[in-house]
């Protein structure tokens, strides 16, 4: 498949990177905000097109043209603020899911957040983040879409293991984003995940024998 990763440079999405460019079953565009961004990722042979979720519907729909999958990795980072939060997080993924429709794919994997499912388990100190990862995922599940949704929990830059949990609910944990990417990308195939969300910590089994047993 070809995937529109949207979110390209953020902290998950520069580990998905990689995985796409070197694999057999996919290859990837990267979607970045500017175009310093999209230079560097090209000078690394790598296909990239800038875009803003903070544009229009239609500068999405043109960036994900002839892909086959989107994946939503992006957020507007801990250093903005809550409007941001809306503007990226919520709309963003909104506008994405509205473009990935009209553009008649099909496939749609979005990094939330852990148990953003459950109000009563938001971490207090990041609800706006929070909220807006809950409705994002709403609307992503009223769609017509092919969805995965992945709530990782707290993300490291630790060197990944390979080795996950994952659950429809799992208690606060967390887990490098390496995992988180490699997680990600297994599951745009993976028929277990299709249609569903699911928690994601560290663990003791590999990524793509978890992911089957879901």
């Amino acid at each position: 498949m070809k995937v529109l990763l949207i979110g390209a440079n953020g902290g998950v999405g520069q580990h998905i990177v990689p995985l796409l460019q070197n694999s057999t079953e996919h290859s990837v565009r990267a979607m970045v905000r500017k175009e310093e961004q999209a230079e560097k990722l090209r000078d690394n042979g790598i296909e990239a097109v800038v875009a803003s979720l903070e544009g229009t519907v239609d500068e999405i729909i043109e960036a994900g043209k002839d892909c086959d999958a989107f994946i939503f990795s992006a957020g507007s980072g801990g250093s903005t603020g809550e409007d941001k939060t809306l503007l990226v997080d919520l709309d963003g993924a909104g506008k994405s899911i509205e473009a990935a429709e009209k553009l008649g794919i099909k496939r749609f994997v979005m990094v939330s957040a852990l148990q953003a499912h459950h109000r009563e388990n938001w971490n207090g100190n990041l609800l706006p983040y929070y909220v807006a990862k809950h409705y994002a995922d709403k609307v992503l599940e009223s769609s017509s879409l092919n969805y995965t949704i992945v709530r990782p929990g707290g993300l490291l830059n630790d060197a990944g293991t390979g080795k996950v949990k994952v659950s429809e609910n799992l208690e606060r944990g967390s887990i490098p984003r390496e995992d988180v990417a490699k997680t990600v990308v297994t599951a745009i195939t993976e028929e277990a995940t299709f249609k569903r969300g699911f928690d994601l910590v560290s663990g003791d089994q590999d990524v793509s024998e978890a992911l089957r047993s879901l």
